[in-house]
């Protein structure tokens, strides 16, 4: 480690330990069914979002907790894995798992590791470096992690617990915790979406732009991408550096989208009120932010364009497609498009049922369809289908009282963005919406115990002073 980062690590602690008050810890851990501590929080997922959420229950004195994710040890979120762009898309200076602490933001991380004048000259953040900055974050800041852990089910337990049964190498075993948060990005909920024209074709020839794809095996070969959101051009150019005979990349609106809303958003008004809106502006805001779509940067397009082999076709959605001995026909509006494989960047669908872990309680899990009817005219059947989540992140219920153990279920992920607008699965949002989430947390295990609190202030009788009075001799008056 160099001598700067060992510097940043000791300047970390001082400041950590002068923001520690209050740092008097107030939980006492229950026990499980299996007889021992269950955890206050379980967290699933160490990503981006795991990390902050579980650093602002540290500072919060909520110390009972456990990170776990499916991938291996720096493996975790997209970043080293489906995420193919060379860059994070967000400004450098964007803070945000340092929750507001300017020793542990990336600029300092980056300037003790590679110098200032490097992060002077630096235009975006390598996605390489944003995955080697999370890990040392959550080294630096103490997170218990538990990596190659994934979670099969959720279950209630005795107790008003719940049972988290996981899967790890030596076999499942089941967590027991008082709350659970699925900081699970962006396939939390449901997963990514191959469109229905092309469900029936062979796996050998569609992918989404989240598999694990063998680039290499396209050289020479005609690829179709569908979307035109940054991740379907990051594909395309992905296929296109690998030597792609040609790269087809089909943009269903007339015209291409090049305006970015989550840019207009930034600012702490939207992000931190939303969720404090009625439902009639959150679905309007998010309606007509999600119905525009993430857009793309310029270096990203021009990353494509710069290949004479790219071709982009607009107002071509697929209408239909098959296999035929040329490979896979894709016929649009515009005309029919033959290629040898076929990435889909259509997003995610939310499907509660296809998520394993959720099986137990999908089916009444209320979505925003369940408690809001919009206008005619502002109508959106995929957006109807988001989860519709409480004011602390947490599933509500269809039916009420069918399920209320899964109030203490919350969600910070991509599907919680119709409810909160962007949070779990944007930079940009974390300083604003990792507090509010914490905060609804320690509220809810704070009212939990309301009946403990209350017998522990009734029982306290801790002196704060010693006070002596001078003994008086006999007839003596004040």
């Amino acid at each position: 480690m160099s001598e700067a980062l060992t510097q940043l690590e000791a300047d970390i602690r001082a400041d950590l330990a002068r923001i520690a008050h209050p740092g008097a810890a107030w939980l006492d851990p229950q026990t499980g069914p299996d007889g021992k501590p269950a955890l206050d929080v379980l967290i699933i997922g160490a990503g981006q979002s795991g990390i902050a959420i579980g650093f602002g229950l540290l500072r919060s004195r909520v110390s009972n907790i456990l990170l776990i994710d499916k991938a291996e040890e720096g493996k975790e979120g997209p970043w080293l894995s489906y995420a193919r762009m060379p860059t994070l898309r967000s400004p450098k200076d964007y803070t945000g798992p340092d929750l507001d602490i300017p020793s542990l933001t990336y600029q300092s991380w980056h300037e003790a590791r590679f110098g200032k004048a490097s992060w002077q000259e630096l235009g975006l953040i390598a996605r390489e470096h944003w995955a080697e900055y999370l890990l040392w974050l959550r080294r630096t800041v103490g997170l218990p992690v538990r990596n190659a852990c994934e979670l099969l089910e959720i279950a209630p337990a005795a107790g008003g617990l719940l049972a988290a049964r996981v899967k790890r190498a030596g076999g499942d075993e089941t967590l027991y915790a008082r709350k659970i948060v699925l900081a699970t990005g962006q396939e939390g909920m449901g997963d990514w979406m191959i469109p229905q024209q092309l469900a029936h074709l062979p796996a050998s020839s569609v992918a989404t732009v989240a598999d694990d794809i063998d680039f290499e095996s396209l050289r020479g070969k005609r690829v179709a991408v569908i979307g035109a959101g940054a991740s379907a051009f990051d594909n395309a150019a992905t296929a296109l550096e690998a030597g792609a005979a040609e790269v087809h990349l089909l943009c269903r609106r007339a015209q291409i989208q090049v305006i970015q809303p989550y840019r207009w958003l930034t600012f702490r008004g939207f992000l931190r009120h939303l969720s404090d809106l009625d439902d009639a502006w959150r679905w309007r805001f998010m309606r007509k932010i999600l119905e525009m779509r993430e857009g793309f940067p310029q270096p990203t397009y021009d990353r494509c364009a710069r290949h004479a082999n790219f071709i982009l076709h607009e107002g071509a959605p697929v209408e239909a497609a098959r296999k035929t001995g040329k490979g896979v026909e894709l016929q649009t509006p515009r005309g029919a498009i033959t290629a040898d494989f076929v990435i889909c960047g259509t997003g995610i669908d939310m499907d509660f049922a296809d998520r394993g872990e959720l099986a137990n309680f999908a089916g009444n899990i209320a979505t925003w369809a369940d408690r809001y009817q919009p206008p005619e005219d502002q109508r959106n059947d995929r957006l109807g289908r988001f989860p519709y989540l409480a004011d602390d992140y947490s599933f509500t219920e269809r039916v009420p009282g069918t399920t209320p153990w899964i109030s203490d279920i919350h969600l910070f992920a991509i599907a919680s963005t119709m409810s909160f607008g962007p949070s779990g699965s944007s930079i940009n949002a974390m300083t604003t919406a990792v507090p509010k989430l914490v905060h609804g947390l320690t509220r809810g295990l704070f009212r939990a115990d309301i009946a403990r609190h209350w017998a522990s202030l009734s029982a306290y009788d801790v002196p704060q002073a010693v006070v002596t009075r001078p003994a008086r001799k006999m007839g003596e008056t004040l």
